[in-house]
């Protein structure tokens, strides 16, 4: 009964938001001055579309650099910066600017580069009272990979500014995105690598096949969570030519699992960028099958170059791959996974917001000293450490994003 009544308040929050957004869209259609238009233009949009409250407060208008400019519109709190422009003009065409011709968008990311490390934004949106351009600086190209949309659309994309009253949303968005995106590329590169098996169907082949998938997401991740040198893997397998891929990535295995006091002296620089990982992942020796040219692409130039592994979720990507290595999902349809709100619908109330609130009773509980805090911590620590937990339906994955969350 209460879900009834919750889902029937949500639909009417979401058709009273789509029609206060239809409502902004027909004022402002067809206007839009820059100077005098913008400060009126956002506080309404953010006040009376997106539910921002307190926005005279949350948003600043006019704020100097030290470039002699101003940066129209500032969200502190979504750590956004907004370049706004007159309607009609074009949002590709460079203008003069401080003695340089740039776009709107150059023009914002100037100004943005100028602010302190912590006022530096996370988020642009270029403007021109019609069109919305949202780039997203942790992308791979922010300049060219925006989300755009027009005013008459903004009851339908209104989505796209919840992260300005909620910026957790946008990085729960992101991370979803980009790990649903790496997961395919994996799925790719495991049919393609599958292909080259004399046996696929066999269970060592295809014992070998999740291995080393499971090595080569390793290797992404790594180079681009500052586990090891930034591109290492790309860089270590760049030069070399296809049809040396294969014992290339079997030096590189052999290596990895070689202490530092057993390694060869006279290995390559190549190879001396790599440190010793211990665990036990490249322990066995598997069955690496030969690379095409379109694997090593596909590698390289998409998966590794073209992703950013560090904004992965664990959480998200973790049933993705899971579902990747699973032949029986594969036959029926593709990858799936658990969203992370589901999930925690069931470690919640099971035991997750019970320990978030311990630890936040030993993080801001007044009157106690710095060494009682750490004992507290590291009881608290050794707590979480012993415990277990099992799922007779999934167990395998239940655990693991527990796991990522209680580190979290």
């Amino acid at each position: 009964m209460v879900g009834d009544v919750n889902y029937v308040a949500e639909q009417r929050e979401r058709r009273q938001r789509a029609q206060r957004a239809r409502d902004f869209a027909e004022k402002w259609k067809g206007r839009g001055y820059e100077k005098g238009d913008t400060a009126s233009f956002w506080l309404e949009l953010l006040r009376d579309v997106v539910g921002m409250t307190d926005v005279t407060t949350a948003a600043r208008f006019e704020t100097s650099t030290n470039q002699r400019g101003f940066i129209d519109v500032v969200i502190r709190d979504a750590k956004t910066v907004v370049e706004q422009k007159s309607l009609g003009v074009d949002l590709d065409k460079p203008e003069l600017r401080q003695g340089k011709m740039v776009t709107p968008y150059q023009q914002a990311k100037n100004y943005a580069d100028s602010l302190r490390n912590s006022e530096r934004p996370d988020t642009i949106i270029v403007c021109d009272f019609d069109r919305f351009r949202i780039h997203d600086l942790d992308s791979n190209d922010p300049e060219n990979g925006y989300e755009e949309f027009r005013l008459e659309e903004l009851p339908e994309q209104l989505y796209l500014l919840d992260f300005l009253v909620e910026p957790e949303l946008e990085r729960r968005r992101r991370e979803e995105k980009v790990s649903l995106d790496a997961g395919e590329l994996i799925g790719k590169v495991y049919d393609l690598l599958r292909a080259q098996y004399i046996d696929p169907d066999s269970e060592d082949s295809k014992h070998s096949l999740n291995v080393l998938c499971v090595r080569l997401v390793f290797l992404l991740f790594a180079e681009d969570a500052g586990l090891f040198a930034k591109d290492a893997f790309y860089s270590y397998l760049k030069p070399i030519p296809a049809d040396r891929i294969q014992s290339a990535l079997k030096e590189l295995f052999g290596y990895l699992r070689t202490k530092p006091e057993d390694r060869d002296r006279y290995a390559s620089d190549a190879l001396k960028a790599f440190p010793y990982v211990n665990g036990g992942l490249f322990e066995a020796e598997v069955e690496v099958p030969q690379f095409t040219q379109e694997i090593v692409d596909v590698l390289l130039e998409e998966v590794s170059d073209g992703t950013d592994w560090s904004q992965i979720s664990p959480t998200v990507f973790g049933g993705v791959f899971e579902s990747t290595l699973n032949p029986e999902t594969r036959r029926s349809g593709g990858m799936h996974y658990t969203s992370p709100q589901n999930i925690h619908k069931l470690i919640g109330p099971l035991f997750l917001d019970e320990l978030k609130a311990e630890l936040d009773g030993i993080l801001t509980s007044e009157g106690v000293g710095d060494r009682k805090r750490r004992n507290d911590l590291n009881r608290f620590h050794d707590k979480i450490a012993s415990l277990s937990f099992f799922e007779t339906f999934m167990p395998r994955r239940i655990q693991t994003r527990a796991n990522y969350d209680l580190a979290a």
